[in-house]
Parts: C-alpha cells; structure tokens; sequence
C-alpha cells in the first residue's frame, strides 16, 4: 500500500504566471522580487559609500551583484523555512553570545613578574661550603648526592 503525502502541494511555487503569451521568460516566486529590491537597493548604497559614482556600467554591475544575492538568499528559503524565519535565525547568530577563547600569544610583558623593592643582601662568606671534589654535591635525576671523585 503507497501512502501519499501532501508535499505535492507545496511543490507549487508562488510566481506570477501572467496572460497567455505575455510571461515572463524567468521563473521567479513573488518573495524574490521583494528580496530582490531590498539587495538591489542595499548594493546601491554600499557602492556609493565606497565613492563608486552613478553611472551607467555601476548601476548594471550593482544588477548583477543583486541578482547573484538574490539567488543565494532565495535558494536557502522555502515554504518550510521562510524568509522570515531564516532572518531571525541570522541575526540570532550573529547576536549570540561566543565564549571567547584565549590568547595564542603575542607581546611578551613583564606585568606578571613580582619585584621587591629592596635588593637581596649578598650571603656571607662563612656560609658557603668549602670548596672540594667531596663535598660538592651533584644532582642527578633529582637526588642530590655527592659528587665522584674524578677517575684516573
């Protein structure tokens, strides 16, 4: 037994069939022309912020960047995700809080490291060990034990 779903129904798109013999010769649904003029007169404004001026071959390329958008916009909306969805989905992302990871490295300071403010007083010489093969000590693997008198 085939059960048959109702995505038939949805497959329809909402374009403008017009009177016979006068369509259009693109396909287009109704939410692209509306994305189309909010792109076409976005790209306008950003080329003229970058002092690109009006001119004709401005105004065809700035046609042609809307027209690319716009099929990209488009292509990631359908009637189960519209428009509208997909736009507070983007800003949502783009608002969302990002844990902000830590430095990989960069300026060496010495903020960190603790001075005191009087010098250390040098030891006195009573102090130190006497000086000898024997009673140098000598660290090995962490155990300090003393040193072997030299071979000959």
């Amino acid at each position: 037994m085939r059960i048959r779903t109702d995505d038939e129904v949805y497959r329809v798109d909402a374009v403008w069939l017009g009177p016979p013999r006068a369509t259009f010769p693109w396909r287009v649904r109704y939410v692209a022309y509306g994305v189309g003029i909010a792109v076409f007169l976005l790209v306008l404004t950003v080329e003229r912020r970058m002092g690109i001026g009006f001119s004709f071959f401005s105004t065809a390329w700035g046609l042609v960047v809307t027209i690319v958008l716009t099929k990209i916009i488009c292509s990631r909306i359908n009637h189960e995700r519209p428009l509208t969805a997909v736009s507070v989905m983007w800003g949502r992302e783009l608002t969302a809080p990002r844990e902000r990871p830590a430095g990989a490295g960069g300026a060496v300071t010495a903020a960190r490291i603790r001075v005191n403010p009087t010098r250390p007083r040098p030891r006195r010489a009573s102090s130190r060990r006497p000086r000898g093969s024997c009673a140098r000590m000598k660290e090995v693997r962490g155990v300090r034990k003393a040193a072997q008198p030299a071979r000959r």
